[in-house]
């Protein structure tokens, strides 16, 4: 799946399909808040009248999201502790014309995650605890496929928010072949951007160099 952090285009474009998930829920009457002491970049509380939720953005360059599981294999990271997760997807991998926001209910995306994790360990997958797990946005379930189960989980919904991606304030491309340099990335780092993304602490992340 998509390293978000893999190029400076990728990470700037998760920031950006971040902002535009924070102002999807604005735009659906939302003031969005974030959660003193709770260690989870995602995770915000979202206030209307006397309602509060709290929620997980999660976003993807790939149309694919991913949620770890824990330490004693009991549950899920991050995903556990909301009450709905926003998915902000763009509409396609390969040639993205548009980013799409979803307000997807936490029991319904824990059981996605749940009965995708079963499905790959009856079919011999390998899911090492704290390695996210990957569920589709728009690729149905098909029983004979264990990696499409939970998947689908735009299909039906109607999105908070639909924009075009060339109208998003200095978008730019998904996909770029222009060089670049980059500095080099230290371990520290790497595990500092893994622990951002998957919302665990970079202490859970262990990195092993193999010469």
């Amino acid at each position: 799946m998509t390293n978000v952090f893999g190029t400076p285009e990728k990470a700037l474009n998760r920031r950006r399909l971040f902002e535009l998930g924070e102002r999807a829920l604005e735009q659906a009457g939302w003031s969005i808040e974030r959660i003193q002491g709770i260690g989870k970049s995602s995770v915000r509380r979202i206030v209307k009248g006397g309602e509060r939720h709290t929620v997980s953005i999660r976003t993807t360059q790939d149309t694919w999201i991913a949620f770890p599981r824990n330490d004693d294999d009991s549950g899920w990271v991050t995903l556990d502790d909301v009450d709905h997760v926003v998915a902000v997807t763009v509409d396609d991998k390969d040639n993205p014309k548009h980013a799409l926001v979803y307000m997807v209910n936490g029991d319904e995306m824990r059981e996605r995650f749940d009965r995708a994790y079963r499905a790959r360990l009856d079919a011999g997958h390998s899911i090492p605890l704290g390695r996210g797990v990957w569920v589709s946005m728009f690729v149905a379930e098909d029983p004979g496929a264990p990696s499409s189960i939970g998947g689908g989980i735009a299909l039906g919904k109607q999105p908070l928010l639909d924009v075009k991606l060339d109208d998003v304030d200095g978008a730019p491309p998904a996909q770029t072949s222009a060089p670049h340099q980059e500095a080099p990335l230290t371990i520290a780092e790497a595990k500092r951007r893994l622990a951002q993304s998957l919302g665990v602490d970079p202490e859970k992340i262990k990195i092993v160099i193999e010469a």
